[in-house]
């Protein structure tokens, strides 16, 4: 099986990386690599709709550590070795790196870096874990409870054998996968760790390989080899500081039903009473001299417009939503059909109640009706009557009518 060898051939050549020399063309497809499985990993964490969608996350936080030291080795060996000859000697993409973040100022280059890597170790690597080793005491904790609720659900027939089975193996997993979390998430911290250090190396390191052994000048050697590690160690930051991020966002959701999008279209900008409270805030601030009048007052021209909008379509989807109704009552003609049978056991339900009994959109009722009857016929040794359930659209959108033959008794 070809999918089977994937992951022990990247292994082998992530360590095979540390030993052997790689030519600059191939350090730039590595790099490139490695920025392109960073932007993937972080895109699949936002679209997952719950973490164990993505249960090869820490394994896949791993081996991206360990594929970004492997390079910062590889990188750090042509550095030293061909930095005396000039900023493309590890390759375009470092070059490239370095010069447009340095954009000719060495300080603010390793500012930057520092600020980056401070970034990734303080706040989010050090906030992701946090999440993840709580999250995993608290699942653990809960273990218990939700076995129990599972055995509940499948004694009261609600659920079968099969579905109690499948929910015991997610409670097994969710907590294996947060316990990893925790673990895996010490990887990056000391990734981080090591890219600083990494870098001070490469720096003091590469001015006496420069001064020392080829004899440039000293503000040539700094000039070469100050280009070269901060190049080399933004291309292995940004990377680690987008995989930190994707943790992050893994470990810090709350599972809906949604992807994060979803989740915050819905929750955050949903209500207009939010967006209107903001834009009159910003416009009161846009209004004080001295501030960036325009800017305000455009911003919340543009929120206000946003809620006027939102308040419309609700409006419109409510109307649409009623008008159905009015069209079933005066289409019906009376018929046979509006006779209403004896049942010993009925229930009449509003027309938004319909989605409770309706099997094509999936009714939870239906299924705990069956799992009453069943539970009650072996307990109790007899079979009750089957439950005839139909719409009556004399009763209000949200009211339900149960029936012991024909007389109302709830």
């Amino acid at each position: 099986n070809g999918k089977a060898l994937v992951a022990p051939i990247l292994i082998i050549v992530v360590l095979a990386m540390m030993v052997l020399p790689l030519p600059p063309m191939l350090l730039d497809l590595l790099f490139t690599f490695n920025i392109a499985l960073a932007v993937m990993v972080l895109l699949t964490s936002v679209n997952t709709q719950k973490a164990l969608e993505f249960a090869a996350f820490p394994t896949v936080l791993l081996v991206t550590t360990l594929l970004r030291l492997s390079l910062n080795v590889a990188s750090s060996r042509v550095v030293l070795m061909e930095g005396h000859t000039g900023g493309g000697a590890a390759g375009q993409v470092i070059e490239a790196f370095g010069h447009f973040v340095i954009g000719g100022n060495y300080t603010v280059g390793i500012v930057v870096f520092v600020i980056l890597t401070v970034i990734n170790f303080v706040v989010i690597t050090k906030g992701a874990g946090r999440i993840a080793e709580v999250s995993a005491r608290f699942t653990l904790d809960a273990m218990p409870g939700k076995q129990m609720a599972i055995d509940a659900d499948l004694n009261a027939g609600l659920i079968g054998e099969e579905e109690a089975r499948k929910r015991r193996s997610e409670i097994t997993q969710e907590a294996e996968f947060y316990g990893s979390m925790d673990g895996a998430s010490k990887f990056v911290r000391g990734d981080a760790v090591a890219g600083v250090l990494i870098i001070l190396i490469n720096l003091i390191g590469g001015l006496i390989v420069g001064i020392v052994q080829h004899g440039l000048p000293f503000a040539e050697a700094a000039k070469n080899y100050t280009l070269l590690t901060i190049g080399d160690g933004l291309v292995a930051q940004i990377p680690a500081l987008i995989i930190s991020t994707a943790a992050g966002l893994i470990v810090s959701r709350v599972g809906t039903g949604e992807n994060i999008g979803q989740q915050l279209v819905k929750q955050l900008v949903s209500k207009p009473q939010v967006l209107i409270v903001t834009a009159a805030i910003l416009g009161i601030l846009g209004l004080i001299p001295g501030m960036p009048n325009l800017i305000f007052i455009v911003l919340a021209a543009a929120l206000g417009g946003a809620a006027h909008w939102m308040t419309r379509r609700a409006q419109q989807a409510a109307v649409v939503q009623e008008k159905p109704v009015e069209q079933v009552v005066e289409s019906h003609e009376a018929s046979w059909k509006d006779v209403a049978l004896l049942d010993t056991l009925g229930l009449e339900v509003g027309y938004r109640l319909i989605p409770l009994v309706d099997q094509t959109q999936d009714g939870e009722l239906l299924r705990k009706i069956k799992g009453i009857r069943k539970k009650f016929a072996q307990e109790v040794g007899f079979l009750p009557p089957a439950v005839h359930i139909r719409d009556n659209l004399e009763l209000k959108p949200n009211e339900y009518r149960i029936k012991l033959k024909g007389v109302d008794v709830g």
